[in-house]
């Protein structure tokens, strides 16, 4: 792992651009971006999303309505939720293609076909992505029904809604997938393909991997984050370079703020349980980022009676408790670092691109999932 330990980062922490965190700022960023593009990648995937098979489909999910199937909430997060526009991964495939413009290598006239100083190729590739994105969403909707209990309603009701969860998620990726095709391009399908793997991989290991022994460490954690969550846009990104026909060069530093940026933008939403001020502590995940820093400080074996120490009457935990504990070391300072480490390193890739609104709206994007 390329990352290195507090000391190499406190210069990057004080710059102004990473201070006076606000809760709008990332979403200030995304709308000011979305301007530069044309028009709000919000409803990029809307097309899909409002044809006949799926409306099929969503005439049967309002059937879950009154239940506590996950699917309704996904379904009701495909646009926007109330911390960060989830259509994120296509704005920046967009913008990235923009900041890039035509290749000055290749002879091809496919630069009377830009719109906007991007191709179309680029467009429905940044539509591609959004779809994946929503597919494994409305996968990860899908309940175990292993732990279904009386509380959660009735059993039926969970296995209709997974039913639901299935089929709306491939109707998704066979559309994308569709749509890849279409691009009649062997790279770009090679690499988006194996997006879809690495997420899938990515997804597996974040079910398997358990906390409480605490067998995952930084290094396997930034791994598998960058499978569930970084491989596809940083291969969208690169993918996105590959169809204007640009060089390795550009190709692998789209990859690398792709991959930044991504990685950046989780290490951000882990910590803000952690950083927030004036409330509660939240539910957090065992695996979030903050959390494998305080396992990897304090060891298995004091984290094993921490662990005991924050479970009530009921043997379950309570996250208040945790919360303090977690506090106490290092942990928290640690992920910020590594948060700004990311934000850095994208920064980094994107001053090879030359100066244009894209790529500051890249740059700004860049410096906001460094800010709480």
């Amino acid at each position: 792992m390329a990352w290195r330990p507090r000391l190499c980062c406190i210069g990057q922490r004080n710059l102004s651009i990473f201070s006076s965190p606000s809760p709008s700022n990332w979403t200030k960023v995304v709308s000011d971006a979305e301007k530069i593009v044309g028009y709000p990648t919000s409803f990029m995937s809307l097309r899909c999303l409002l044809s006949d098979e799926l409306s099929n489909v969503a005439m049967h999910v309002r059937k879950l309505v009154g239940t506590k199937h996950p699917l309704l909430n996904t379904a009701r997060g495909f646009v926007y939720d109330s911390r960060n526009n989830l259509q994120m991964r296509g704005l920046v495939v967009l913008l990235m293609s923009k900041a890039a413009g035509p290749s000055s290598s290749t002879s091809d006239p496919i630069h009377d076909s830009m719109v906007s100083g991007i191709y179309p190729s680029q467009r429905n590739l940044a539509e591609i992505t959004e779809l994946i994105h929503t597919a494994f969403l409305v996968h990860r909707g899908i309940v175990n029904l292993k732990e279904w209990t009386n509380s959660d309603g009735p059993l039926k009701d969970m296995q209709f809604g997974n039913k639901m969860a299935v089929l709306s998620g491939d109707f998704l990726l066979a559309n994308a997938c569709t749509g890849l095709a279409q691009l009649n391009n062997t790279k770009v399908v090679e690499l988006i393909s194996s997006a879809i793997g690495d997420v899938v991989q990515g997804i597996y290991y974040d079910g398997s991997s358990s906390a409480e022994v605490g067998g995952l460490t930084v290094a396997s954690w930034e791994d598998q984050t960058f499978l569930s969550h970084g491989a596809l846009l940083a291969k969208s990104c690169q993918a996105a370079m590959e169809l204007a026909k640009h060089s390795t060069e550009a190709q692998s530093l789209a990859f690398q703020y792709g991959k930044h940026l991504a990685l950046g933008h989780k290490v951000n939403s882990d910590l803000q349980p952690f950083t927030k001020s004036g409330s509660e502590p939240a539910v957090f995940s065992l695996d979030s980022a903050p959390v494998v820093f305080h396992r990897q400080i304090v060891g298995p074996e004091r984290w094993r009676h921490q662990l005991q120490q924050a479970q009530n009457m009921a043997r379950q935990i309570d996250y208040t408790k945790l919360w303090g504990l977690i506090k106490m070391e290092r942990g928290v300072s640690q992920a910020l670092d590594l948060c700004s480490y990311h934000g850095n390193k994208a920064l980094e890739a994107m001053k090879c691109f030359p100066p244009s609104e894209a790529r500051s709206a890249l740059e700004n994007m860049a410096c906001a999932v460094t800010k709480f």
